[in-house]
C-alpha cells in the first residue's frame, strides 16, 4: 500500500488512546521485521532511520531508505518513515526526496535559547516541505555513549511551563520529552515520572514522544501510553533481540558460515520482538 505518514498513524493512535510504536532500523533485517511484526498483529508502525544509522552506513541516506520504502510499500499494514534524531541540516534536507514524511530534530544538547532558534528554523523549512517534525525538550540521556544526567541535573526532565512556550515558539508538531527513559538501555529497570507526564500532558496540546523506551518495563510502557505517550521510540530492544538470537545459534552451530542461516533467525528474533511490543502499546489482539 502507499506510504502512510507520521502524522497520520499518531494522530490515529491519539484519537484511538493508544501509541504508535517507533522502531529504528540499521539493516534490511531490521526493517524486514518491524514490518513483519506489525503485520502478524495487524497494527500500523513507523520506521525510523537515525543520523547515526546514517553514519554507519558511511554517511549514505538513501540505500536504507529506499529498501524501507520498498518494504513499506509492499507491506499489508500502513507504514511511515521518520528520519530520527538529526543534528545535521544536510541531513534534514535530504528527508523529502528520501521518501520521509516526518523529522526528528535534535538541538537538545544546546542551551535553551539555541535549541529554540535551532529547531525554529528546522520547522519553518520542514513545513514548507509538507514534513512533520518533532523537537525535543529535557535531555533524555544515553545518546552517543554519554552516560544519561542525573535525575536532578539542569535538563534532565521537560519543564511543562518551558515546554509550553517551547512548543509555541518552535512550531513543531510533536515533543519528545524526558521523564526517566534513557537511551540504549540494555535491562529494562527505567522509573517513569507519571506525575510529571501528566502535568505536560495537560499542558501540551501536541502529541508527546517517548524516546529511550526499550529500558522501560511494559507496565511503565502502558501507564505511559495511559498517562499521555502517544509515540514511542524502539531501538535498542531489536538489537538486543537480533544479537541474543544470532549469538545462541553460532555457539550451537559453531560449523556455520552462510550469514543467511543466522541472520534469519536474528530476524525472526526481532519479528517476535516487535509484535509483543506493538500489541502492548495498543495494536489489535493476538490472531487466533
Amino acid at each position: 500500500m502507499p506510504l502512510a505518514t507520521t502524522g497520520e498513524l499518531v494522530a490515529r493512535a491519539a484519537a484511538d488512546r493508544r501509541a504508535v510504536a517507533a522502531f529504528n532500523v540499521v539493516t534490511l533485517e531490521h526493517i524486514e521485521a518491524v514490518i513483519g511484526g506489525a503485520e502478524h498483529v495487524g497494527t500500523p508502525v513507523v520506521l525510523q532511520v537515525s543520523e547515526n544509522a546514517v553514519k554507519f552506513r558511511y554517511g549514505r541516506l538513501l540505500p536504507l531508505a529506499r529498501a524501507a520504502v520498498a518494504a513499506a510499500e509492499r507491506a499489508a499494514v500502513p507504514v511511515a518513515l521518520h528520519l530520527d534524531h538529526v543534528q545535521s541540516d544536510a541531513l534534514l534536507r535530504q528527508a523529502p526526496d528520501a521518501g520521509f514524511s516526518s523529522v526528528m530534530y535534535d538541538a537538545s544538547r544546546l542551551p535553551y535559547a539555541e535549541n529554540l532558534a535551532a529547531t525554529r528554523a528546522a520547522a519553518d523549512w520542514a513545513h514548507a516541505q509538507g514534513l512533520w517534525i518533532e523537537a525535543e525538550l529535557g535531555e533524555v540521556g544515553g545518546k552517543a555513549g554519554r552516560p544519561p544526567l542525573d535525575a536532578h541535573a539542569p535538563g534532565a526532565r521537560t519543564d511543562p511551563t518551558q515546554a509550553r512556550a517551547f512548543v509555541a515558539d518552535s512550531g513543531v508538531d510533536a515533543l519528545a520529552v524526558a521523564i526517566g527513559s534513557v537511551h540504549a538501555m540494555t535491562t529494562r529497570t527505567a522509573a517513569l515520572d507519571h506525575a510529571l507526564l501528566k502535568r505536560l500532558s495537560s499542558a501540551l496540546d501536541v502529541p508527546l514522544v517517548l524516546h529511550g523506551s526499550s529500558g522501560v518495563p511494559d507496565a511503565e510502557l502502558t501507564a505511559a501510553v495511559t498517562g499521555g505517550i502517544t509515540k514511542v521510540n524502539i531501538g535498542t530492544a531489536l538489537n538486543i533481540a537480533m544479537t541474543g538470537a544470532i549469538r545462541e545459534y553460532l555457539a550451537a552451530h559453531p560449523e556455520a558460515v552462510d550469514s543467511r542461516t543466522y541472520l534469519s533467525v536474528g530476524r525472526e528474533a526481532m519479528t517476535t520482538a516487535v509484535a509483543d511490543l506493538v500489541r502492548l502499546l495498543g495494536g489489535a489482539p493476538a490472531p487466533a
